[in-house]
């Protein structure tokens, strides 16, 4: 959702380093209602470890608004690389990975999912994402998550921080010149609500999808879309001329 709002608000005139704060904070609102469908359709079919998702979702939640409040402060080019470089290096790292069919609870200690859950609650903060697809390498490498279980509780983590972050893109972009119509703060409600009517729904199938796939099938699926988002943001496709 990111990369397309940013585009579209660019083409419509409204500067860069105002376009990808707002890109960044109305996803994160969207996200909201997204993971919440997402994660009772995980829930559904016993692929959500509710402790750890609540233990890395209220520390995701506190750092995401101050991740937030840093990206409403650093310029616009500056977060559209970091948000491009850690999809393609977390992309590389989930084509090196390898998932077995089963279900696992995480391994990790308490310690472990607070620190997770903290460092991509700054993430998710900054570069507007619900911190849980980024995540999703270190909760099966570290956290000892099965892929299906980690992609599961990753949608609760995500509606913690889709509600620390919006919050605070909202309160940090209150009487900033330059916004698009139907703003408040850095949250735009036309976008919210054309993203939200698709993606809810969307989620729902693509949550039950996601369990007709094998472990190492939907690893690489989202290693690509991790990966092909990152190069676009970084430009790359345009500065080899690519129509990407």
């Amino acid at each position: 959702m990111v990369p397309v709002q940013f585009w579209m608000l660019k083409w419509m005139g409204v500067d860069p380093t105002i376009a990808i704060r707002v890109s960044f904070g109305t996803s994160l609102l969207v996200i909201l209602p997204t993971a919440i469908s997402s994660a009772i359709t995980h829930n559904q079919k016993g692929a959500v470890h509710w402790k750890a998702g609540v233990i890395l979702g209220l520390t995701g939640a506190s750092v995401a608004f101050l991740g937030a409040y840093v990206a409403s402060r650093v310029p616009g080019g500056y977060l559209t690389t970091i948000f491009g470089g850690l999809g393609i290096i977390l992309s590389m790292r989930m084509f090196m990975i390898r998932t077995k069919d089963v279900s696992r609870s995480p391994t990790g200690s308490m310690v472990g999912l607070i620190i997770c859950g903290g460092m991509f609650g700054f993430v998710s903060g900054i570069i507007g994402v619900g911190g849980g697809g980024l995540m999703i390498p270190v909760m099966i490498h570290f956290l000892g998550f099965g892929m299906h279980e980690a992609v599961g509780t990753s949608a609760v983590f995500m509606t913690f921080t889709g509600l620390g972050g919006s919050a605070s893109y909202l309160v940090n972009g209150l009487g900033v010149e330059g916004l698009p119509a139907y703003s408040t703060g850095y949250l735009n409600w036309l976008q919210f609500a054309l993203l939200g009517v698709s993606s809810i729904p969307m989620a729902v199938i693509g949550a039950k999808t996601a369990h007709l796939i094998s472990s190492n099938g939907l690893r690489i699926v989202f290693a690509m879309v991790l990966l092909i988002v990152g190069l676009k943001m970084m430009g790359v496709f345009s500065w080899l001329g690519l129509p990407i």
